[in-house]
């Protein structure tokens, strides 16, 4: 089993940066895991993905904007967010990959983009 903190997240004006961290227990290194958003009065959607081979796959909002990356022996998952849009506003919440493999959701890290 994984356990994950969601951190990072803040107030940030369009075009602006910010890097989210998930700090993890257990056997992350064996997982494939991903970030997750949710917007008020939207369902949650996939932001990216990254397997334990570290292949990375992005929801065409986010490409070229977006990086994730691991850190295995920090057992920590990473997004950095660069030219972020107001549309980016959410709760982002990191867990396994795919969605059929995701455990219980954690509390997330908010973003909010706005001037």
């Amino acid at each position: 089993q994984v356990q994950l903190v969601e951190s990072g997240g803040g107030l940030v004006q369009p075009g602006g940066s910010l890097r989210l961290s998930c700090a993890a227990s257990g056997a992350f290194s064996a997982y494939d895991m991903a970030w997750y958003r949710q917007a008020p009065g939207n369902q949650r959607e996939l932001v990216a993905s990254i397997t334990i081979s570290e292949r990375t796959n992005y929801a065409d909002y986010v490409k070229g904007r977006f990086t994730i990356s691991r850190d295995n022996a920090k057992k920590t998952l990473y997004l950095q967010m660069n030219k972020l849009k107001p549309e980016d506003t959410a709760v982002y919440h990191c867990n396994r990959a795919p969605w059929s493999r995701t455990l219980s959701w954690s509390q997330g890290t908010q973003v909010t983009v706005s001037s």
